[in-house]
């Protein structure tokens, strides 16, 4: 039995290109120079702005043995310095793209993720320090720039809407360490939503070799222009099998313009839950295929009641492009910039109409507040914040959650010790309700023999119970 996994690039470039209407005619060779054409031209037009990116961060190693993670062990032989964490060095390679003579580069995020100092290195072997921009989890992209000012040769960012399954692609990266690679290939599908390495998923597909190393390269079209970047893989070794996926230039452009404004990807708020549509479901609304997405949920008040939207459309397209599942019209509605209106075209029973959903970003209704909690208690080592739909955004929650959530965990902590995830809604504290942050550090603050916890996650109730 064969089994397919997805392996998240560490490190990976891509190039993929689109042909005109023209050019995808087939044309069979009718000399011995059309047999030796080269993709040289654009390898030189592009490679130079393609960089290898170099990513150091600090982790925490236990020091003795694990046993000593285990608090019941401690107690019986003693924490001693054997349970304190002690600090190492570790480094990640991956590649980049320059997309601004300025110096500005995109890469993945889980290529510079946590990390404390980056380098990059560009084809010609010069050197230099780079600042973390942005970063932005939710696409798996960054945004770094080059410290050093000056003009240095960048890629122009194209237009991924004009991919064709079929086109001829290039990717480019520094695929295993090796030194700067090209490999050449098609695009292979458009639109892919079922890959979990980012939350807006609506991926290029292409069997151009990408590898473990060419993480946050390029993906060009045969004009030279970025069209992608590459993020993963499916594969069962590690290595190519010639299934790769890359993040569509769209989303790059997007992520680059916000970077230019701020350190953080700011969206539009839709304030409703989707669900996808079944075959089943098809028949029952009168469909002769599953197309579109249903409204199951409706925030009071937010941007879809608001436009008229109700529990039970069907929406059909985001400003004229269609969405089939709540992935597509995420990335579809997700990606649009701040301000105006997106127009979606739905159908409510069998009349067809469409809405103007006023794009703005999800609202901080209650303050943050947030707190680091420290001390001994199992939430050491938690940064928890107060819920409200720009919360929920930024955590990937459910906009109808109250209360206080876990919005960071610190390696090596009690807390991480203890299985505390970022995402996490605590509830109940030794029997007393967790309603904001000053409630929850005053209960962490207070000494136990026994901890009784109630935290939420996934949507399912958890009741914990630790011993002080």
């Amino acid at each position: 039995m064969k089994a397919k996994f997805l392996v998240s690039l560490a490190f990976a470039a891509l190039f993929a290109a689109p042909f005109t209407a023209a050019a995808q005619t087939t044309v069979v060779p009718e000399s011995r120079a059309q047999v030796q054409l080269s993709f040289a031209p654009i390898v030189r037009k592009v490679a130079p702005a393609v960089v290898n990116v170099y990513a150091t961060r600090k982790v925490q190693q236990q020091a003795m043995s694990p046993l000593f993670d285990d608090p019941l062990f401690r107690q019986f032989f003693g924490g001693g310095g054997g349970s304190m964490p002690r600090a190492r060095m570790e480094s990640s390679l991956g590649s980049g793209t320059i997309v601004d003579r300025s110096g500005v580069i995109v890469t993945n995020f889980h290529v510079i993720k946590d990390a404390t100092d980056v380098k990059v290195a560009l084809a010609d072997k010069r050197e230099f320090e780079a600042d973390i921009v942005l970063k932005d989890e939710r696409t798996d992209l960054a945004v770094i720039r080059i410290r050093d000012k000056g003009d240095y040769p960048f890629a122009e960012i194209g237009d991924s809407e004009g991919l064709l399954v079929g086109d001829l692609v290039l990717a480019i990266g520094n695929p295993f360490g090796v030194g700067q690679t090209v490999t050449q290939g098609i695009v292979s599908a458009l639109a892919r939503t079922q890959v979990g390495v980012a939350d807006y998923r609506f991926f290029i597909q292409t069997d151009a070799a990408i590898n473990p190393g060419n993480s946050g390269g390029a993906l060009v079209d045969l004009q030279g222009r970025l069209v992608g970047v590459p993020s993963a893989i499916y594969s069962k070794s590690g290595g190519s099998i010639g299934i790769g996926f890359a993040i569509p230039a769209s989303v790059v452009r997007f992520v680059v313009d916000q970077a230019k404004t701020g350190n953080k990807v700011r969206r539009p708020w839709l304030g409703a839950t989707l669900e996808s549509v079944t075959a089943d479901v098809a028949e029952s609304l009168g469909l002769s295929r599953p197309q579109g997405v249903l409204v199951a949920g409706l925030v009071p008040g937010g941007p879809a009641a608001q436009a008229g939207l109700k529990v039970g459309d069907l929406l059909l397209t985001v400003d004229g492009h269609e969405v089939d599942d709540p992935d597509s019209f995420g990335f579809r509605f997700g990606n649009r910039p701040l301000g105006g209106a997106v127009k979606v075209d739905l159908r409510r029973g069998k009349t067809p109409t469409a809405v103007q959903i006023a794009s703005v970003a999800a609202p901080e209704t209650v303050p943050r507040d947030t707190r680091v909690v420290e001390g001994s208690s199992p939430f050491a080592g938690t940064t928890v914040v107060n819920m409200s739909p720009a919360v929920a955004e930024d955590l990937r929650l459910p906009f109808d959650l109250t209360g206080v959530a876990v919005a960071d965990v610190t390696p090596g902590s009690p807390a991480s010790r203890v299985g505390f995830q970022k995402g996490d809604l605590v509830l109940e504290v030794n029997g007393v309700k967790i309603d904001d942050t000053r409630t929850l550090l005053r209960a962490a603050q207070t000494e136990s023999f026994l901890w009784r916890l109630v935290i939420q996650r996934d949507g399912q109730q958890v009741r914990l119970a630790f011993r002080g």
